[in-house]
């Protein structure tokens, strides 16, 4: 966030191993309610040194700011030999800073008036958010892009799970036959698209979960400006959208002519964009379930019972003609 916009942040923290102290420009060092030294952390071992206490090499840098400036801790670091140690207190080391020359530096800021027309045209808060729609929408797509990079291993054995399920399916349904004229076998086709769907939409139930945990620090994130909601739902469903590709060309390029339908390119092609169809409106429904419920077990609770419904619905296990209302 500071990099990509460019900002000014403060942060407090106590004892920060040394690769986070290093990514930071400046360090503030408070004690008893007094400012020890206030600068770039380049020049922070130098002020020390100025007063006769030495970092060793090995030493995090973070440790050893905290531990100089205790009475406890502060003799191992004295390197004057040939000076008698003697503990140094607080405000001993407040008066050696405002001697340094950051010290001074500051000194001299703080006394030269701020000439208001030099004033940045960004220091004015002109728009909601602190970069461009665009430059939102390309760090939305590459956390998200990270995100699923890291969730590899689910979207692997969710394609294994679903090239198995097509090789079942075309083992039970392998070369069914319709007579001609007749819907006497429809029915076996039927239930084989019957069993798609149910698949399809077994597999976009890990959505539920992956969209609930994800919530909190969406909610944090949209409510504190960091983005808009649309900038972070549209890289969901765009990058989704090969996920759907690929399972659909798996269902289709394994199951079609091998349980024997209509051997008609195009209507290959026709069952390969259904079921993308289909998959699609299933990962989405069950991200809009997950963003009503809010919670794991709602989410689960409204996922299975639209589940339901759409199967109870779907024509196949009840006919449409024998449901009376």
């Amino acid at each position: 966030m500071v990099h990509l916009m460019d900002l000014t942040m403060v942060i407090s923290l106590l004892q920060p191993d040394p690769e986070t102290y290093k990514l930071f420009d400046d360090v503030i060092l408070m004690l008893e309610g007094q400012i020890v030294y206030q600068g770039p952390c380049k020049d922070v071992l130098e002020f020390f040194e100025s007063i006769g206490f030495k970092c060793p090499d090995r030493k995090g840098v973070a440790d050893f700011l905290q531990e100089v400036t205790s009475r406890k801790d502060q003799e191992q670091y004295w390197y004057k030999t040939e000076q008698p140690y003697r503990y140094i207190p607080i405000p001993e080391f407040t008066r050696a800073f405002k001697a340094f020359h950051i010290g001074q530096k500051i000194e001299t800021n703080i006394r030269t008036p701020f000439v208001k027309s030099k004033t940045h045209p960004d220091a004015l808060v002109k728009e909601k958010y602190g970069i461009s729609n665009l430059d939102l929408l390309k760090a939305c797509f590459h956390k998200e892009w990270l995100l699923t990079k890291r969730n590899y291993v689910l979207y692997i054995f969710k394609t294994f799970q679903l090239t198995f399920m097509s090789l079942v399916a075309m083992a039970v349904f392998f070369r069914t036959e319709m007579h001609v004229g007749s819907l006497e076998d429809g029915g076996k086709f039927f239930g084989s698209l019957f069993f798609a769907l149910l698949i399809v939409m077994f597999n976009g139930m890990a959505e539920l979960l992956l969209t609930v945990m994800r919530l909190p620090v969406f909610y944090k994130h949209r409510d504190s400006l960091l983005y808009p909601a649309w900038a972070f739902a549209l890289p969901i469903w765009v990058l989704k959208i090969p996920l759907s590709l690929m399972e659909a060309g798996i269902w289709v390029s394994i199951t079609y002519y091998t349980i024997g339908y209509a051997p008609d390119a195009s209507r290959y092609f026709k069952q390969f964009l259904t079921f993308f169809a289909i998959h699609q409106m299933a990962l989405s429904l069950f991200r809009l379930l997950a963003a009503v419920a809010r919670t794991e077990v709602l989410a689960n609770t409204l996922g299975a019972f639209t589940l339901l419904l759409i199967l109870v619905l779907g024509g196949f296990i009840v006919a449409k003609g024998k449901f009376h209302f």
